[in-house]
């Protein structure tokens, strides 16, 4: 006589079987509380509902595992946009201050308001002041009132002052009439004369001090308010 669970073993074909097993380990795993997600519900799923044996299913979850670690931590890795900006903030900032360095390492033959021409500096002033007043202006800032030694420099000064309006010289004749000197005591030299606008110096009313005007030189009122020019020798750069 046959045995009742021997024929209930017989009616069971190797899906059933393979079923059965599953739903085994299945209920095993509900046993201890575990509850794998739905992500790893459905990988797990096709691996146990195909004929992947047991060992592979175990071996494509462990890669699964590590690539998943691995994405993780490469992501985590990542700067933020925020870290980018502040990196790249501080980067320019390292450069300006590398600028600022070498500009300042720079030599400059003249201070930066000021305009360099055949080794001399000057300054060409932005208001107006009296003859005097200029002359103590200039004194004010290790300079004097403009002396003209060469005939580039004038055409230098000449072309510039008369961009900006009448200009004041370091050029006088205040101690005797028609005796025109220059503020460090050299007398102005017939080669220069050339330079008097026509009809110029004409003395009216006590026109005691020179000026740049239009295209030459102008004597007029020493009290009047003109723009004025300093000049002091350049600096000498020293290359190590």
């Amino acid at each position: 006589m046959n045995d009742p669970k021997d024929n209930r073993k017989k009616q069971l074909g190797p899906l059933d079987e393979e079923q059965l097993i599953t739903n085994g380990t299945r209920y095993s795993i509900k046993s201890f509380g575990f509850q794998p997600n739905s992500g790893f519900n459905s990988f797990a799923g096709c691996l146990s509902h195909s004929h992947v044996p047991w060992l592979l299913q175990v071996f494509f979850l462990t890669v699964f595992s590590v690539l998943l670690v691995v994405i993780l931590v490469k992501v985590s890795k990542i700067p933020s946009s925020q870290g980018l900006a502040q990196s790249k903030e501080e980067k320019v900032y390292q450069e300006l201050t590398q600028l600022k360095a070498g500009v300042d390492r720079l030599c400059r033959p003249c201070a930066w308001d000021w305009t360099y021409f055949e080794k001399n500096c000057y300054f060409f002033s932005m208001i107006q002041k009296s003859w005097s007043d200029s002359v103590t202006a200039c004194q004010k800032v290790g300079s004097q009132l403009v002396v003209i030694k060469s005939h580039e420099e004038q055409n230098f000064l000449q072309q510039t002052s008369k961009k900006r309006g009448y200009t004041w010289m370091g050029l006088i004749d205040m101690n005797k009439e028609s005796r025109w000197h220059w503020v460090d005591g050299s007398p102005l030299t017939l080669s220069f004369m050339k330079y008097w606008n026509k009809g110029e110096p004409n003395n009216l009313g006590e026109e005691d001090c020179a000026e740049f005007r239009d295209d030459g030189w102008n004597d007029t009122k020493c009290d009047n308010k003109k723009f004025w020019i300093c000049k002091r020798p350049a600096t000498s750069c020293s290359r190590k």
